[in-house]
């Protein structure tokens, strides 16, 4: 009973670390959303579904989780077996994820990647997801260390998402600003002549 009491408590003094860091993701997650809606209006639409297996997609699921460990371990548990079971579970189904995204990333044909993809698209998320079994599993016995790990996890796939959604951003205006200006839908929609 004193451990679990320990463990809860320990759990509880992470809580306002997962409210900054859940809230960060989940605003970040809109934010990917109106990015790909603007690509979507630049009538390259082809090209970034191509694209975005291998590069939007896996950003909004990093998010994503980020958002949902914040979710977990704010929640009330009664014991910390559940919790961890469900990280790790998270952690394996990422560690599954990230090959994926690798052979997403290779097949697509709009943009080759370089090493720096290959490192902030494959490589750290499967370093974090690997964090999250490791943690997850070890929970029991160093509770104040698996904390730690799990939020070393998910602070690391913050930043590979907003590395991601940065390059992302800089890839698609960079490459859109030589082209001549489309017009808009509301535009074609009312019929009038694009400026």
């Amino acid at each position: 009973m004193w451990q679990n009491a320990r463990v809860l408590h320990a759990l509880e003094a992470w809580t306002n670390f997962y409210v900054i860091v859940g809230s960060s993701a989940g605003a970040l997650t809109g934010l990917q959303f109106v990015v790909a809606a603007l690509v979507a209006d630049t009538g390259d639409g082809r090209a970034f579904a191509s694209a975005s297996g291998a590069f939007s997609t896996p950003t909004v699921v990093h998010f994503t989780v980020v958002l949902v460990l914040a979710g977990i371990l704010c929640a009330p548990w009664p014991a910390i077996g559940a919790p961890m079971f469900v990280i790790g579970a998270g952690g394996v189904a990422g560690v599954l994820y990230t090959p994926i995204v690798g052979r997403r990333a290779r097949r697509q044909e709009h943009y080759r990647p370089v090493l720096e993809d290959w490192i902030f698209h494959v490589v750290l998320p499967a370093a974090s997801y690997a964090g999250m079994i490791v943690a997850a599993t070890t929970a029991r016995v160093r509770t104040e260390g698996a904390l730690f790990g799990i939020a070393a996890s998910a602070i690391l796939l913050l930043i590979v998402g907003i590395h991601n959604a940065w390059d992302s951003v800089t890839y698609i205006v960079s490459t859109h600003t030589d082209r001549p200006a489309k017009p808009s839908r509301a535009t074609r929609a009312r019929g009038t002549p694009a400026e």
